[in-house]
């Protein structure tokens, strides 16, 4: 009995899902600069055979465990563990548990990390370290969300800088760094691009910084992500258009949130009720009709 498995994401690539005891998949590619594919799956038997990619392969592990081969030497994967393996060396893939594993991939382009960090990734591909499982899990969380860029951006850099400190022997470097005129300029930048929003990379680019830095800046400076104000600012313009008279469908796209849902999701997060409930809210007599 086939159903559907289908992440709310951008373009899906394939899907199957099939009953229990078969393989489960789901693949998109999300309009994330730097994301090749996603990929989620339950395999109870199946086993992968030496296979290259041509992107880096960060790999997570929810249930069971998966053994692998990598240069010719023998590796694993348990829940607790981020894999790593880069692209272009042959790499397999099987269960290491009888009732086999549940995986979640994130397929990096190649450009993402420099090409001097595939040794070292071979020689030490999985890496025990809980902060950085954290935000792998996190980044998935927010890949399959569309409408949510920004953040998964934003994710992504700080995974990427995590994985570069590992792979340099220096996890944890520059957290916290202050910069406040950096962080000011952010703002700004946001302020004036409120409905039509912007990529990290468009900012970086627009000032002259690197993207982990131009997260960590503004975060350290105001005590909120970037994507976080901006979200903030959106709700604070829908609130003003809904009271207006707009319907939620038509103040989601003034607002510059992805669809009505996007706006739903991230209203009741802040307001604490739905777009439909607070535009029509007003006091007794002036009430206006909810649709």
């Amino acid at each position: 009995m086939h159903r559907d498995c289908r992440p709310p994401a951008a373009t899906v690539l394939y899907v199957l899902c099939v009953a229990a005891e078969q393989p489960e998949v789901s693949a998109w590619r999300p309009r994330v600069p730097g994301v090749v594919e996603v990929f989620h799956a339950h395999f109870t038997e199946y086993a992968y055979p030496m296979h290259v990619h041509d992107a880096w392969t960060l790999l997570i592990v929810d249930d069971g465990a998966v053994r692998y081969d990598l240069d010719r030497h023998e590796h694993g994967t348990p829940h607790d563990t981020v894999s790593l393996l880069p692209p272009h060396v042959p790499h397999n893939g099987s269960p290491a548990t009888e009732h086999g594993f549940r995986k979640r991939v994130v397929y990096l382009d190649a450009t993402r990390l420099s090409h001097d960090l595939i040794g070292r990734a071979v020689d030490g591909p999985d890496l025990r370290d809980p902060v950085l499982r954290l935000r792998v899990g996190q980044l998935h969380r927010v890949l399959a969300l569309p409408g949510e860029e920004l953040e998964a951006e934003s994710r992504l850099t700080l995974v990427g800088e995590r994985l570069r400190g590992h792979l340099r022997g220096r996890v944890g470097g520059g957290e916290g760094r202050r910069d406040p005129g950096l962080a000011h300029s952010l703002r700004e930048l946001l302020d004036d691009r409120v409905s039509e929003g912007l990529t990290l990379d468009e900012a970086a680019r627009l000032l002259n910084a690197h993207p982990a830095h131009l997260v960590r800046a503004f975060s350290t400076a105001y005590g909120i992500a970037p994507h976080q104000y901006l979200t903030s600012r959106r709700i604070g313009r829908a609130r003003r258009l809904l009271l207006d008279g707009l319907a939620p469908g038509e103040v989601a796209a003034v607002a510059g949130f992805y669809d009505q849902a996007h706006l739903t999701r991230h209203f009741k997060k802040l307001v604490g009720v739905t777009p439909g409930r607070y535009r029509g809210a007003g006091p007794r007599g002036e009430r206006r009709r909810v649709t």
